[in-house]
């Protein structure tokens, strides 16, 4: 049971009273005071706060006496009931995903670092990985309030070990980041694009991902693209041969697409902040989600135009956009906001077909994670759940709890592959949260 719900009943009983707080367990009323106090912190924030953090230490113990599957469910009794046809293929495959996922522990992993007063001091603030799942791209905040950069590699991830190695650059540390894309220039996910946030105006930095290795400094080359932009909200590199070498950066009021080889630069104006970005692979097309909650397509051949004329396909959400995730055949996208709602858009048809119930989010710029192979859907919400659903009936399979009590500065970053760390890697879920890397199992 909810600890909100408790108290909540407990609410109906004892009437409400404007200005004052009813605790069912000391069974009185308390006074309210507006904002914070320092004399006296019983606030709704501080009420709140105490129930959320109750309810995720009760998950937490849950999980630790293995209690989040759910009765009857287990492989043999469902594949007994698949045997005698009284499960369909589509109910007997989300059930599978289902005890799957909801067997999935949690286990710390140890990273390693040449640097040894470098690995595990930092909060990580976003992981990226590459699409081979071999590596993964980290930010980390910094005590000076800057942030650290690294790239952890996961080779070492097997089935007993859980020990991985990390490497940074000091000299291209130094900016926040709001957005982080790998880029295939000289050969696949070779380089990172990375939007820093600057007091004005920004900077668009494209660094080589050998700049993060264990090689010999002396061979690793300078940092190929880099210049000032307005505040930058999201980027995303082309992989079309029809657009090659090109990123585009969301910015505030428009979208830039930038050749890193030629230099030329194509600029798109729009009503409102890109917040994020997607290129399709089948066509140089590119997709934006915008504050204002509306979706369009560029394909980015075409010249500028005056006007908006160039937009092609346009969505509307009711709230901003925070992420937009193109599904693999590109008849579908995937698409998330502020108001926590999370849509399947049909592009034929321009129609929401599916919703995905449950995601937590206010005002904070949080990625989906979409694995067609396992047909799971990934999102950390505002209050610090990871949150996993079935791609194909949108069906809640399991709510995960921080191992860290919910903060601004606390929500967790994820990454979730059939093959962690490379074509013979380990299937499951990476969750960084403070300064702690976590791997789920998914067997």
């Amino acid at each position: 049971e909810d600890p909100s719900s408790s108290s909540s009943t407990q609410n109906s009983v004892a009437p409400e009273l404007p200005g004052f707080y009813y605790d069912p367990e000391k069974n009185r009323y308390f006074r309210l005071l507006p904002g914070h106090n320092n004399h006296n912190p019983l606030t709704k924030d501080s009420i709140q706060h105490k129930a959320m953090e109750c309810k995720r230490l009760r998950l937490l113990e849950e999980e630790q006496n293995q209690k989040i599957t759910r009765a009857g469910l287990n492989s043999s009794v469902l594949l007994q009931k698949r045997q005698l046809g009284m499960l369909s293929s589509t109910s007997y495959c989300r059930l599978v995903h289902e005890l799957k996922v909801n067997c999935m522990q949690r286990r710390k992993i140890e990273i390693h670092s040449p640097d040894s007063s470098v690995a595990g001091t930092n909060n990580f603030k976003i992981i990226v990985a590459d699409v081979a799942c071999e590596r993964i791209f980290t930010v980390n905040d910094v005590e000076h309030g800057g942030c650290k950069y690294g790239i952890i590699n996961l080779s070492g991830l097997g089935k007993e070990s859980l020990t991985v190695e990390m490497y940074d650059n000091l000299y291209f540390t130094n900016r926040k980041v709001n957005s982080v894309c790998w880029a295939s220039l000289t050969h696949p996910d070779s380089h990172l694009c990375l939007m820093g946030i600057a007091e004005t105006p920004g900077c668009a930095s494209l660094l080589p991902a050998s700049l993060f290795s264990s090689t010999n400094p002396g061979d690793r080359p300078g940092m190929l693209c880099s210049f000032k932009i307005s505040t930058a909200w999201s980027c995303a590199w082309c992989l079309n041969p029809q657009a090659d070498n090109c990123f585009s950066t969301g910015l505030t009021r428009r979208v830039l697409v930038t050749n890193v080889v030629t230099g030329h630069r194509q600029t798109f104006g729009t009503s409102s902040d890109v917040l994020a970005q997607q290129f399709a692979t089948q066509t140089p097309v590119l997709y934006n989600g915008c504050r204002s909650g509306e979706i369009f397509s560029i394909d980015v051949r075409q010249r500028n135009r005056k006007g908006q004329s160039w937009k092609a396909i346009r969505l509307f959400h009711g709230s901003a956009v925070t992420s937009v995730h193109l599904m693999e055949a590109e008849h579908y996208l995937m698409a998330a906001d502020m108001a926590g709602k999370i849509k399947l858009w049909d592009l034929r048809t321009a129609k929401c077909v599916k919703q995905y119930k449950g995601h937590h989010n206010e005002y904070a710029l949080l990625p989906l994670h979409v694995n067609e192979e396992e047909g799971l859907l990934i999102a950390v919400g505002q209050d610090c759940y990871t949150r996993i659903w079935s791609l194909q009936d949108a069906h809640l399979l399991r709510t995960i709890p921080s191992p860290h009590p919910s903060s601004k500065d606390a929500i967790p970053s994820v990454v979730f592959s059939s093959r962690l760390g490379g074509s013979r890697g380990v299937p499951g879920l990476l969750m960084a949260v403070k300064q702690d890397l976590y791997h789920f199992s998914y067997n």
